[in-house]
């Protein structure tokens, strides 16, 4: 089990030093794309498509509210439990290109939250994945390359959203 542990965590920071590590003008994208899974969009987008999209989108726009909300706890939860230092808390090589959160970095609440959305509209109408689901990929990888996250934490962020999101998504449609 140690082995594996230690190489999840060397894996991990592997890739999260490859990811931070990006041109100027991929930040500058980046620091856009990763709004997208912020509070003001994962909440406001939906809200826009409540109040000027067709109907029947309505009824997975509360599967969005609920599957954000629940999976939202999730993370709050876990961040209270696992502690994770952020990496530019953790060592002094990451690059950070932002402000410097002080919150426990696992799971992402980005990702989760990205993910939260864009699943119940995949799920209601397969033709948008070609569309929401790298834009999805883009928001999780953004964290990454903006040095606030790393790999594993958007990963179980990712997959906490999806799950959430498929769940509430099987009980409503």
């Amino acid at each position: 089990m140690k082995r594996t542990m230690d190489w999840i965590v060397k894996s991990d920071e592997i890739i999260f030093y490859l990811l931070n590590k990006q041109p100027v003008f991929l930040i500058q994208i980046f620091r856009w794309v990763t709004h997208l899974g912020g509070a003001l969009c994962s909440i406001g987008i939906p809200l826009f498509v409540w109040l000027f999209g067709p109907l029947e989108l309505r009824e997975v726009v509360i599967v969005v509210y609920f599957s954000l909300t629940l999976s939202h706890l999730f993370v709050f939860l876990a961040k209270r439990q696992f502690r994770r230092l952020r990496p530019h808390l953790s060592t002094m090589q990451a690059t950070i290109h932002g402000p410097e959160l002080k919150d426990p970095s696992f799971p992402s609440g980005h990702s989760t939250a990205i993910f939260s959305v864009v699943t119940p509209f995949i799920l209601f109408d397969p033709f948008l994945a070609p569309f929401l689901f790298p834009l999805a990929i883009m928001v999780a990888l953004s964290r990454v390359i903006l040095g606030v996250h790393y790999p594993t934490d958007v990963l179980a962020g990712s997959l906490l959203g999806t799950l959430t999101a498929v769940g509430f998504s099987h009980l409503y449609f």
